[in-house]
């Protein structure tokens, strides 16, 4: 185990400030948000972030965490709770986020032990860039480290699979599962004839999304180098890139900043520049391996949120878990949920909780 992370470099943060105010807005580019980030917006989120943000505030916050840090190079958030017995709870993120997605469900979860691991390749991480599978041991490994001999997994995004793989790997340690999306690969398991009507639907509709908005999949999985180059050199590129989605992936009604308030927008922004990680987050993109075949008999909380990109049926969900609760009625949220709806969020984690202690 070992200490918080390190304070980013004064350098780095003046090299920053000096590319902010340095950038070069692209001239002849036509439309809006419809085309990708709009760029009076961009242009005016840069130069907040150049003289306005205060990353050394944010920073001091961040690393008053109670941080921990295995011999494998995980480094994770572990929140113990009061009670020793109590369960444990390990909460796995996605991209293009980090721990930052669960910082606000932390202060709903004091009854709990808990642990938010940085994904290799993430920021805070010290682990190199891997794909889902190869993720999953080492945070396995950490949490054995710790202590933790069984526990539940919440997992979305690219945490989902992460969570799958752990689950698969040593059921034994896993006492419940809590999924806020089914990951996409296993509808290449199911034959097209084997669908119902409803997850026929569904994968119509993944196919017509991977079509209108699945370009992003398809450069960091092919040629994710070259997209590091020009993002990890350029921060307006790089909060372009990565503001887009937070906006399009959200409930947010096309004001990014009423989910994430423009300090907190930068936070997320400012963590992925001063760790120099959006290349290698592209890792689960680029090692991408077929998806698990057969039914994981952990059971298993699917809790979606409406404005999430591609909730699946639960006819298609009990194909690949053992579903016991399927909650899908919740009336707003999106892909960040635990960051949107942090109580909503925690209701349907609770659930599982309640599942691994009744085994």
């Amino acid at each position: 185990m070992g200490a918080p992370p390190e304070a980013a470099d004064q350098e780095l943060l003046d090299d920053l400030r000096t590319r902010l105010r340095r950038t070069r807005r692209v001239s002849g580019v036509t439309g809006g948000w419809e085309r990708g980030t709009d760029g009076a917006y961009l242009a005016d989120l840069l130069a907040y972030w150049a003289d306005g943000y205060d990353w050394r505030a944010a920073e001091a916050e961040l690393l008053a965490l109670p941080w921990t840090r295995s011999a494998g190079g995980i480094r994770a958030i572990h929140q113990s709770a009061a009670d020793p017995a109590a369960p444990t709870v390990v909460l796995l993120h996605g991209w293009p986020d980090s721990f930052l997605r669960y910082r606000r469900v932390l202060p709903l979860l004091t009854d709990v032990s808990v642990v938010v691991p940085c994904l290799p390749g993430y920021p805070y991480s010290d682990g190199p860039a891997s794909s889902r599978e190869t993720m999953a041991e080492p945070i396995a490994e950490a949490l054995a480290e710790l202590g933790i001999g069984r526990y539940v997994l919440s997992g979305g995004d690219i945490g989902a699979g992460v969570a799958e793989t752990i689950a698969r790997t040593h059921p034994d340690r896993v006492a419940a599962l809590h999924l806020t999306d089914i990951p996409l690969g296993h509808l290449a398991n199911v034959d097209p004839a084997d669908l119902t009507q409803e997850e026929r639907r569904y994968a119509d509709a993944v196919a017509a999304w991977r079509a209108a908005e699945g370009g992003y999949i398809a450069e960091q999985g092919t040629k994710p180098n070259t997209l590091a180059a020009a993002l990890g050199d350029s921060p307006a590129g790089l909060a372009a890139w990565i503001v887009e989605k937070l906006r399009s992936w959200s409930d947010c009604g096309g004001d990014v900043e009423s989910v994430f308030p423009r300090d907190d927008l930068l936070t997320w922004l400012t963590l992925y520049w001063v760790t120099g990680s959006i290349g290698t987050s592209f890792g689960p993109y680029a090692q991408r391996n077929p998806a698990a075949r057969g039914r994981l008999e952990v059971p298993t909380v699917v809790g979606q949120f409406p404005r999430d990109l591609l909730p699946a049926p639960r006819e298609f969900a009990e194909r690949v878990f053992d579903v016991r609760v399927f909650n899908d009625g919740h009336t707003s949220g999106g892909h960040f949920a635990a960051w949107e709806r942090p109580d909503e969020f925690v209701q349907d984690l609770r659930s599982a909780v309640a599942l691994a202690v009744a085994d």
